[in-house]
């Protein structure tokens, strides 16, 4: 049996996604690398091993990619599909095309359209003599925990042949490779890339998915409504990023930003810029600087921030710490977000010589009394397959991502907004808030409105 390369995981948490390093002990290769690429400098150097070989599974829609300068960097080969239309010099590979990575260690193609038309897999293969293994499979936006990468990101027109590309591909892989490989997915951990749901698996494989996957266990026709079905939308930024990387992007600009002090954040403010307050929904509603935005980094931050702000707009950091800074600056340029406009760390009677703004927080419970004595207005910002599932009776549903184009349509008076959690209630309550509306934040689990109580409704 051959000796089985070891595979290190590069999470990415907020976007969903995962990074691949695998190696040989001395030899390594790198598959869908984040655009920070230290993160895998990093992790090879830990491992003591050359990157020689760095691969695209497919030109993302979700992230911008490190893997061009990484494969800069190190004079690696850098492999993206042939047919993938691209302004930089790469080796092109098809489906069917072997790697040669070392004696022992090799990577073979494997075409799986469906999240895109030129999407590749990767299996990982072993050699020992002439005895070939396939140890496991990179499977980027193909065949996901449980799941599949969704199939609309190319727009409307061409869904419907990518969703049967989809199917025939999860099949493929199935078919094609040993039960024992693991499938290492890059999207599928709460990316807005996967269709349906991975179910919050952390690994799995070719044998459990042809067990649990609906891609392997239903029939075709009944797989595909199923998962046109339930799609849903996904961030405004993704637009933008195939673009960049088919352009080819640099490596992150990630030397810190620039002091804002006090006049500076006030002015920025006045001017309708974006402020963006980094600390969690229970600070900033305790007290903020009027007029400043709430995305907190304990959730998906780069993605809604990526999903509201106009493309292209200026964007002021506020931190605890500059450690906080520099976290929210690599997330952003994650996504192409470059262009930070300057940051200031501290509290904020560090930020603002004027009194404070504050936001109440409240519960499911807190609503369901409230209504009993008084009018409120309650605006829901989840999904609007979310919001179809079940929602409180006479509630407004504008999903987050919608919430600034779709904003007079909220009427004035006291609006109590809630989401799935609390994250993105705070988020746009800030909105709200810094557009001098009166706003309530629901910070509970909408798992518990029903027992607030509160009368639930469904669209379906």
């Amino acid at each position: 049996m051959p000796t089985q390369p070891t595979i290190v995981t590069i999470e990415t948490p907020s976007l969903g996604d995962r990074s691949y390093l695998a190696h040989d002990g001395e030899v390594a290769v790198v598959v869908d690398p984040q655009r920070d690429i230290d993160r895998v400098l990093e992790a090879a150097d830990e491992a003591g091993v050359r990157i020689t070989d760095v691969f695209e599974t497919h030109i993302h829609n979700d992230y911008v990619t490190g893997g061009l300068a990484l494969a800069e960097r190190l004079g690696a080969r850098y492999h993206v599909n042939d047919e993938d239309e691209v302004s930089f010099d790469r080796q092109p590979i098809r489906d069917g095309d072997v790697v040669e990575i070392s004696p022992t260690l090799r990577v073979r193609a494997i075409g799986t359209p469906g999240h895109t038309f030129t999407h590749l897999s990767y299996a990982l293969e072993s050699m020992d003599g002439s005895e070939v293994t396939a140890s496991a499979v990179f499977t980027g936006g193909s065949l996901l925990f449980g799941a599949t990468g969704r199939p609309d990101l190319l727009g409307q027109e061409h869904t419907d042949a990518l969703v049967h590309h989809q199917y025939a591909s999860a099949h493929r892989l199935a078919d094609e490779l040993p039960e024992h490989a693991e499938v290492l997915p890059t999207h599928g951990f709460g990316s807005f890339c996967s269709a349906g749901s991975t179910g919050g698996a952390t690994e799995s494989t070719i044998g459990e998915e042809k067990r649990n996957n609906t891609a392997l266990t239903q029939e075709e026709e009944q797989w595909v409504a199923d998962t046109l079905a339930g799609l849903d939308a996904y961030p405004a930024y993704y637009v933008h990023m195939m673009p960049a990387n088919a352009e080819g992007p640099s490596a992150a600009d990630l030397r810190s930003p620039e002091r804002a002090d006090k006049q500076t954040l006030a002015e920025r403010i006045e001017a309708g810029e974006w402020v963006v307050d980094l600390r969690t929904r229970t600070a900033f509603s305790a007290g903020h600087v009027s007029g400043t935005l709430n995305f907190g980094l304990d959730g998906q931050f780069s993605t809604y921030l990526g999903w509201l702000i106009p493309w292209g707009a200026p964007v002021t950091l506020l931190g605890e710490s500059s450690e906080q800074v520099d976290e929210a600056q690599r997330e952003l340029v994650r996504i192409g977000i470059d262009r930070i406009a300057g940051a200031a760390t501290g509290g904020p009677e560090d930020w603002t010589d004027r009194p404070l703004g504050t936001i109440e927080q409240a519960l499911f419970a807190d609503l369901s009394q409230v209504r009993h004595h008084r009018q409120v207005h309650v605006l829901d910002v989840r999904l609007a397959g979310e919001f179809a599932d079940s929602h409180i009776e006479g509630a407004q549903n504008v999903p987050i991502g919608e919430l600034l184009d779709r904003f007079d349509e909220i009427p004035q008076g006291e609006i109590w907004v809630h989401c799935g959690s609390g994250y993105r209630a705070s988020i746009a309550a800030s909105v709200l808030a810094a557009r001098g509306r009166t706003v309530v934040t629901v910070d509970d689990a909408f798992a518990n409105a029903p027992d607030a109580p509160l009368p639930m409704t469904s669209s379906a």
